[in-house]
């Protein structure tokens, strides 16, 4: 039912030198537009720096493996697997001290 109540919008992004058109949800249109801006900015980067002397799909690689990088980087910093397991023992534990809920000690 939610599937139905979104609402379907066609853009146009500028990414680098190419326009790309797609149809998104219109609420996510923020985040496409900030990351065919991201793109461009990183790929300029690349191509000021290696142009005549790499190819424009190596370009385009290095920039994949930049912003890759950097979304590795950012999950690994929000996975939370480390404290969720730090709290499972520290339960396990009050537990195992103060008896299970509802049993007297």
């Amino acid at each position: 039912m939610a599937e139905q109540n979104r609402e379907i919008f066609h853009i146009r992004l500028h990414v680098y030198d190419e326009e790309i058109e797609v149809n998104i949800d219109r609420s996510e249109e923020e985040y496409y537009r900030a990351a065919a801006k991201l793109i461009t900015d990183r790929y300029n980067v690349y191509a000021n720096l290696f142009k005549g002397r790499k190819g424009d799909h190596s370009i385009a690689l290095m920039t994949l493996i930049d912003i890759a990088l950097r979304y590795q980087k950012e999950h690994a910093k929000n996975d939370a697997s480390p404290f969720v397991k730090v709290l499972t023992d520290l339960t396990a534990q009050l537990e195992e001290t103060l008896g299970e809920p509802g049993t007297k000690k």
